[in-house]
């Protein structure tokens, strides 16, 4: 009777031990015979899943939003003109359901052991963002970088090539962000510069001003210059018989003798 029992309880702890169950909002897969006929030998579960063969093991992988950083590690990069800079990438994501099978299968060699998605972000997603960082970074010069609106330019495009990588290996990006660092002395350069710039314009605009100035004041003269030409005396004479006529007033003095003709 011992016998019986001792061999039930063996049986019970194997049933318990050879079960797994997938929770709400997570997906298993299961991968059988070391997945070595490919994605053939890999299957979608839910609920409880039994591992009783050689060979098999259980992905429970979760559907939800995951959200990834770099921790204390801090990337160090060089624009196009070899000037360096830092970066703190933080960045979410999920799972597409669909594509389950094809993110466990990819990285079936991280194991199953401990959290699938915590392993898959230090060893797979995190050196990919890095290198796609720095070849992004390469592409652009401090200038555009650091000019007003350059940092978000760069984030955005870098977060495209981000979205498209993850989405080719089945995952979604939610959010990204790459908080570019510069050093004091990029910032100060960078100060110095755009001062230069702005200093340039003001004198820029300065000179068009005058410019305009002097050639109001040459139209001017040259109108001044037209009139006192055609300002002969007889016009002078004539200009003052039109205002006599219209006032009527005495004259004293010297009168112009066409108007004593008339």
């Amino acid at each position: 009777m011992r016998k019986y029992l001792l061999l039930a309880s063996v049986l019970l702890s194997l049933v318990f031990v050879s079960c797994d169950r997938v929770g709400p909002n997570e997906q298993g897969v299961l991968m059988e015979n070391y997945g070595k006929n490919g994605k053939s030998d890999f299957s979608l579960q839910k609920g409880s899943v039994w591992v009783v063969s050689p060979g098999s093991e259980l992905f429970t992988v979760p559907l939800w939003e995951q959200r990834g950083d770099f921790g204390d590690r801090v990337l160090h990069l060089k624009s196009a003109d070899n000037t360096e800079f830092s970066s703190r990438p933080m960045y979410s994501f999920k799972v597409i359901e669909s594509r389950a099978i094809d993110v466990v299968f990819d990285n079936k060699q991280i194991g199953s052991d401990g959290d699938f998605m915590v392993s898959l972000a230090d060893n797979v997603l995190e050196p990919l963002i890095y290198d796609l960082i720095k070849e992004e970074s390469r592409k652009n010069k401090t200038d555009m970088l650091m000019a007003d609106g350059g940092s978000l330019i760069f984030e955005n495009k870098l977060q495209e090539v981000v979205r498209e990588a993850f989405k080719t290996r089945g995952l979604e990006l939610l959010s990204f962000s790459a908080q570019l660092e510069f050093t004091s002395a990029v910032t100060d350069k960078i100060d110095k510069r755009n001062e230069v710039n702005t200093n340039i314009t003001v004198l820029d605009q300065q000179i068009l001003e005058q410019k305009k100035k002097n050639e109001l004041e040459l139209l001017i003269t040259e109108q001044n210059i037209i009139r006192s030409k055609g300002l002969t005396p007889q016009i002078l004479q004539k200009e003052f018989i039109d205002a006599w006529r219209e006032t009527k007033q005495p004259l004293y003095g010297n009168l112009p003798l066409s108007l004593l003709r008339q």
